[in-house]
């Protein structure tokens, strides 16, 4: 049996009312982007991308959005991302364009590059601070936490030996 391979793009939503970004859904985001193929490509374009396409990410509140293709057509999907205009979701129109800035093999590559991407944001913006409020954001991300210590794993242990 052969695998399909895919590409990954990740896209950022760009739009003017950051508060319309939690109207979208990925119901709505499928059926901009085949429209927009559709306009783009005719029916062979949609054709070919209709197959193994599907929105795997899409967080409302950065407007991040991970979008699935076969390999053989993510250059078609690409070169039509740009003539999105507005996106259909829950009955308004949110004027919108989508930034592609990232094309990976694979998920876990595009959320390398996410980490990055943010990390990246963050220290572009961060001197554009006040003071306060760059003591405030330094010391969030100080109370981030991405990995359990061991101490913490084992009061998890002892704490589930006891409930048995």
């Amino acid at each position: 049996m052969v695998r399909v391979k895919s590409r990954y793009l990740l896209c950022e939503v760009n739009v003017t009312d950051r508060n319309l970004l939690l109207l979208l859904d990925d119901r709505a985001v499928t059926a901009a982007v085949k429209d927009v193929v559709q306009r783009m490509h005719g029916d062979y374009g949609a054709a070919l991308c209709s197959f193994g396409f599907s929105v795997k990410y899409l967080n409302a509140v950065t407007g991040i959005i991970l979008l699935r293709f076969p390999k053989k057509c993510y250059k078609q999907l690409w070169s039509a991302l740009p003539f999105i205009t507005s996106i259909e979701a829950r009955g308004k129109q949110i004027s919108c364009f989508l930034n592609c800035i990232y094309v990976g093999g694979t998920i876990r590559t595009c959320q390398k590059f996410l980490i990055r991407y943010n990390a990246h944001q963050l220290r572009r913006m961060l001197p554009k601070c006040k003071s306060e409020e760059k003591h405030n954001i330094q010391q969030a991300i100080l109370d981030c936490c991405l990995t359990r210590t061991h101490t913490e794993e084992a009061e998890d242990t002892l704490e589930s030996e006891e409930d048995e």
